[in-house]
């Protein structure tokens, strides 16, 4: 059966949207846990695998069963759009302790063998020391799996967030839910979720829902959340095939020599809006240089740009996409 969230109008007003690096970071792990079933992630599983085998990661895989609850205290809905995983873990650590009890069982119970297992049982026994050596350990896996790569994944959800911004206002709520996933679709003021296991229905009694692009959620929907916390829906971030490529030789050798090859780079890798910093994360260059390419491409009718949040993102203009597309170039 389907997953339902029951809307009421003062609903409607509170949706919005948000990107949660402590959600990739819980995700990252239990990335590592299922390796096979995210293709998409190979390039990155082989390149952290070593730095990974140093951590001690099963505490969190017991909370991590294959279908049921996953304790929500661990990745909260972020309060703010941009908030920072400092911010995140920080508030982890402040939840009372008497409230994670519950959600911890819950967990446990849906893993086969972990609610009597030593560590189990040592969990429930002190959530105080339980909270504080799993805050611990998803700080860890931060720096690890995730803040190495953080300027290109934030780049890509924020870029995802600023493409949906633009279709809720072009096409209305009801339909942007079915282009976020087709796990999504709105009837009678029902959003239905088609996959999830557990509960079949939830009443949002006023509280809005937070939509939340992922990468490492991809390509599945999560919804879920019990009070305290503000219910949430994870879709999969849009340009996820080529995140953890790095770029081709894409730039065609004319488009090089009319406007210098680090520039034409620039432009040919503007598949998705992109700020300063991805880009030069992207491509190897100084943040000076790219800055520097980005305002002349603008200047020339070739790049548009906007703030979002805390940075600028550029964006190819008709020109730019002739010009970069392959299918929209003259043949050389």
């Amino acid at each position: 059966m389907p997953f339902h969230l029951h809307f009421e109008e003062s609903d409607l007003l509170r949706c919005r949207f948000a990107l949660s690096p402590l959600w990739e970071t819980q995700a990252a792990v239990r990335t590592l846990l299922r390796p096979g079933q995210h293709g998409y992630h190979q390039p990155w599983l082989r390149r952290i695998r070593s730095a990974a085998a140093g951590l001690d990661l099963a505490p969190l895989w017991l909370l991590m069963p294959k279908s049921g609850h996953n304790p929500d205290f661990l990745c909260p809905p972020p309060a703010g759009p941009y908030t920072s995983f400092e911010e995140e873990i920080a508030g982890v650590r402040a939840i009372d302790p008497l409230l994670i009890r519950e959600d911890l069982a819950l967990a446990l119970t849906d893993q086969p063998g972990a609610l009597d297992s030593p560590a189990g049982r040592a969990m429930l026994a002190d959530p105080a020391r339980t909270l504080r050596e799993l805050a611990a350990l998803m700080e860890q896996a931060w720096q690890v799996l995730v803040e190495p790569d953080w300027p290109r994944l934030r780049a890509l959800l924020e870029a995802d967030i600023a493409y949906h911004s633009r279709r809720l206002a072009e096409v209305g709520f009801a339909r942007l839910l079915g282009e976020l996933s087709p796990q999504l679709s709105w009837t009678d003021s029902t959003l239905s979720l088609v996959g999830m296991r557990g509960r079949h229905s939830r009443v949002l009694g006023g509280q809005g829902l937070v939509l939340m692009p992922s990468v490492f959620a991809w390509p599945d929907v999560v919804s879920g959340y019990e009070p305290p916390w503000q219910p949430a829906v994870i879709y999969p971030a849009r340009g996820i095939g080529s995140l953890w490529t790095q770029p081709a030789d894409r730039t065609p050798q004319s488009l090089a020599r009319l406007l210098g090859r680090a520039r034409a780079d620039v432009l040919c890798t503007l598949d998705e809006p992109a700020g300063t910093s991805a880009l030069a994360h992207r491509l190897g260059l100084a943040l000076s240089s790219v800055s520097e390419h980005l305002s002349v491409l603008r200047a020339a009718g070739l790049l548009t740009s906007r703030r979002y949040g805390h940075q600028v993102l550029y964006e190819r203009t008709p020109l730019g996409i002739a010009l970069a597309v392959p299918e929209h170039r003259p043949r050389e």
